[in-house]
């Protein structure tokens, strides 16, 4: 999505959502107020032209009452200076050998990038403080290589971290560190974010980058599991873009600390970061941990638990009747959600063979006791990856009572019953229910 020179250009880049369009924002920010995100920016995004609307991005955040910290890379700074002065550099990173000629660079480089930051928060009117929050060791020698000046993270010093957040300040960590005698160690600022995101239990890191995301098999992958990346840079590293390891690889170490999500996505691309914030499609890449592990397929010694479950429904005429035999004969369709062994909440996925893009989601109900915990918002989101795992590009469903649900929290669209496959079309007028019809595109 970005033009060739390597900048972006506003109306070139422009995504079909528009963050500056208050609606599209507004339903998400309930679910981030008062969060922290991390957001790491490489050296090369803030070179780019498109830094400035970036800090506009920011500025929109901290409106929003999401809680920001900026970590900020140097390699496209430190390229710069080596090539300006002559003087060779040992790694640009700070994943290799540091030596002192590199350290002396490294920190000039910091400082330029850590001002640009500065400047340009304070234009926003932005509270901003730029901090030795990071104490550091250094990694000392690996395989018969001492790595000198390149450092490892000991600490987060998050009580620092936490008042300056709490006073409305955003923090500029550097991928210069400090160890204890108080001299200078390079960071790789890509590990920082990491350590930093699980030091302050961020809900997000967000890595902006100078390429359109995470690139696997030669074709940028908009999301992926925790399990499914681990298990190709265990086997097959060689299958993620060499530009992309780095992210991948800490990526897992945020998630695997308890970060929930890491985006990774092009920074050059104008409105890109709320873009990918607010909106179900994004536009870069989305590497996620399991949110679903309460839920599994149900099973037959399931069927009784599952009908009791649904009974209150059916008399209220939330759900369809179905009885026990019934439920057993389609144990298969169901999905159910378990705390401490009871079954809690439950929903159906069902395929249409003559029509095999096309999946339903049914009986979905959750214990009142558990309302309002987002776990009917996890059922259906669940059921709606089985579905796009299996092929569907469309997802389906019917209700009497619970359309306003479908349509404000997970994200369908009320449509006519032309919308149902031929087979489901029969039953619906049969059933002389007049349920609503809702349908979700799977992107």
């Amino acid at each position: 999505m970005s033009t060739s020179n390597g900048s972006a250009s506003p109306t070139a880049n422009a995504t079909t959502i528009k963050p500056t369009d208050l609606r599209g924002i507004l339903k998400y920010v309930p679910r981030f107020q008062g969060q922290i995100f991390v957001i790491a920016l490489d050296g090369a995004v803030v070179a780019d032209d498109n830094f400035g609307n970036l800090l506009v991005d920011l500025a929109v955040l901290r409106s929003l009452a999401i809680k920001v910290v900026l970590v900020h890379g140097i390699s496209h700074q430190l390229k710069e200076l080596s090539a300006m002065r002559g003087i060779a550099i040992t790694n640009s990173d700070g994943t290799g050998v540091t030596d002192a000629a590199t350290l002396d660079l490294a920190i000039r480089a910091s400082s330029r990038v850590s001002h640009a930051l500065v400047e340009g928060l304070t234009q926003n009117a932005l509270k901003c403080a730029t901090t030795n929050a990071v104490r550091a060791l250094p990694l000392g020698i690996i395989k018969g290589i001492d790595q000198q000046f390149t450092g490892k993270v000991e600490r987060i010093d998050k009580d620092f971290l936490t008042e300056l957040i709490d006073r409305q300040v955003v923090p500029v960590v550097s991928p210069v560190a400090f160890g204890p005698d108080g001299k200078s160690l390079r960071v790789n600022s890509d590990l920082l974010a990491a350590e930093l995101a699980e030091a302050l239990q961020a809900t997000k890191i967000i890595y902006l980058t100078p390429a359109p995301g995470l690139e696997i098999d030669g074709e940028i992958r908009r999301e992926i599991s925790f399990e499914a990346l681990q298990k190709i840079l265990a086997e097959q590293p060689e299958r993620v873009d060499e530009a992309s390891r780095s992210k991948a690889v800490h990526a897992l170490k945020a998630i695997e600390t308890g970060t929930p999500r890491v985006h990774i996505l092009d920074g050059r691309i104008f409105d890109g970061l709320l873009n990918e914030i607010f909106s179900n499609e994004g536009v870069g890449s989305l590497v996620y941990g399991n949110d679903y592990a309460q839920i599994r397929k149900a099973k037959k010694g399931d069927v009784r638990m599952i009908y009791n479950l649904t009974r209150a429904a059916v008399r209220r005429e939330e759900l369809i009747h179905r009885t026990q035999q019934a439920i057993e004969k389609n144990i298969d369709q169901f999905f159910v959600f378990e705390i401490d062994e009871n079954i809690i909440a439950c929903v159906t996925l069902y395929f249409y063979p003559d029509k095999p893009q096309v999946a339903e989601v049914g009986s979905l109900y959750v214990m009142p006791f558990y309302h309002n915990r987002g776990i009917g918002k996890k059922m259906v989101d669940y059921a709606c990856m089985v579905a796009k795992e299996r092929g569907a590009t469309t997802v389906i469903a019917l209700s009497t009572q619970s359309f306003g649900f479908f349509t404000n929290v997970v994200g369908f669209e009320e449509a006519t019953k032309d919308a149902l496959p031929d087979a489901r079309l029969k039953l619906y007028e049969d059933s002389g229910r007049n349920a609503k019809v809702l349908v979700k595109r799977l992107a």
